[in-house]
């Protein structure tokens, strides 16, 4: 079932085995601020007593952005063995990304706000010699010589 409630009348999950980082949670803090629809289309999961099964940083982010009703779904009737299988397989991530079409058809900044942890690629190391032959071409090129 799908409700708004107050946020003092949700647990957390006792032992949670997430955690968020400060850089991360900023992240989070800042696209709820920005995105607080998304907060109705993706509630907090909780069972029967309020204790969260899924969204526990969430629900921190939306404190500390100062939102004092969030939406929540609550299921009932889940064995202890249910929600502890929830709990982890709602924060595992099966699928991996498509880089390529990350890279070109997605906006990169847009990508690390949302909280796309983005790979660093080493590009190949140029030495003194190959910089210096490129600027003389650079240089040749431009004057036309």
């Amino acid at each position: 079932m799908k409700k708004l409630v107050n946020v003092k009348s949700i647990k957390e999950t006792p032992g949670n085995p997430r955690f968020i980082k400060d850089a991360k949670f900023k992240k989070l803090v800042k696209s709820i601020k920005t995105f607080p629809e998304m907060l109705e289309i993706r509630p907090i999961v909780v069972d029967e007593t309020m204790t969260i099964l899924g969204g526990n940083m969430r629900l921190r982010a939306c404190k500390s952005a100062g939102i004092f009703e969030v939406w929540i779904y609550q299921v009932f009737n889940l064995t202890e063995q249910q929600k502890r299988e929830f709990i982890i397989k709602d924060n595992s991530g099966f699928g991996e990304w498509d880089w390529d079409i990350l890279a070109n058809e997605w906006d990169v900044q847009q990508l690390s706000e949302w909280g796309v942890d983005l790979p660093v690629f080493d590009l190949p190391i140029e030495d003194d010699e190959d910089k210096e032959d490129q600027s003389d071409k650079e240089v040749c090129e431009m004057c036309g010589k």
